[in-house]
């Protein structure tokens, strides 16, 4: 982690050296007060818990974590720091750990400034706050995911709108994955197998059983395992960029 910590330390704090930053966190904010309080009608609903606040995490991350992801390399190459970054004395894994650790840190800053809202629903009511604690983690992980493979696809490009999009579209895949919609869509042709696989891949799946306050390991061993896979790919679609 030596090796990690100059970069993320570097990119970190550049997320904080200009308005854009706090233009995210900000409709971050925004985005998650209007969606609990008013789209969910979260006071009409008469329950002290958060549920209303993060079932709409999953979709709210579709489109604000892309935003964040489709510049870590793509802003780079497109700038010209790339060379100047890998030319650094740290190995590139590291320099793709430290530059997606960075990312993750900055977003989960702007979920725990949602925190007022965890101490409304205290104020409000008796919540059992292990289940909002286990939503948390849930949430983060599940960040996390969209990230790691937004920094992928971001190393494929230069052109941040394209990193976007896609980035976009590939986690939409992956939210939906459960859906009856996609499993019935499977189920017309595909053996059982198959069809569990492509269930398994739900983000919506792993994220919903966490929210209920239990975090079973299974759920825990889908994010890290997607992560670590992403990350990997991540290192050798920028060693592959560097070689070209």
């Amino acid at each position: 982690m030596n090796q990690v910590w100059p970069i993320f330390k570097r990119e970190f704090a550049a997320y904080f050296a200009t308005p854009l930053a706090y233009v995210f966190i900000v409709i971050f904010l925004f985005a998650m007060g209007t969606f609990t309080f008013y789209v969910g009608r979260f006071y009409d609903n008469n329950i002290a818990d958060l549920s209303v606040f993060f079932g709409y995490h999953p979709w709210l991350y579709l489109f604000l974590v892309p935003a964040i992801a489709m510049r870590l390399w793509a802003e780079e190459r497109r700038t010209g720091t790339m060379e100047l970054l890998l030319t650094l004395p740290v190995p590139l894994w590291a320099t793709v750990v430290g530059k997606y650790l960075a990312a993750w840190a900055f977003i989960a800053v702007a979920l725990a400034l949602t925190f007022p809202i965890w101490l409304t629903v205290n104020y409000l009511g008796d919540p059992d706050n292990g289940v909002i604690v286990a939503s948390y983690i849930g949430s983060l992980l599940m960040a996390g995911g969209y990230l790691a493979i937004g920094a992928a696809i971001s190393a494929t490009t230069s052109n941040q709108v394209i990193a976007f999009v896609v980035t976009v579209v590939v986690c939409f895949l992956f939210t939906i994955a459960g859906a009856p919609l996609v499993l019935d869509f499977f189920r017309g042709w595909a053996p059982l197998v198959l069809v569990n696989a492509v269930s398994s891949f739900s983000f919506l799946t792993h994220f919903t059983a966490i929210s209920r306050g239990v975090i079973d390991l299974r759920d825990l061993v889908f994010f890290v395992t997607l992560i670590a896979l992403f990350l990997t790919a991540n290192v050798v679609v920028v060693d592959l960029k560097k070689s070209g």
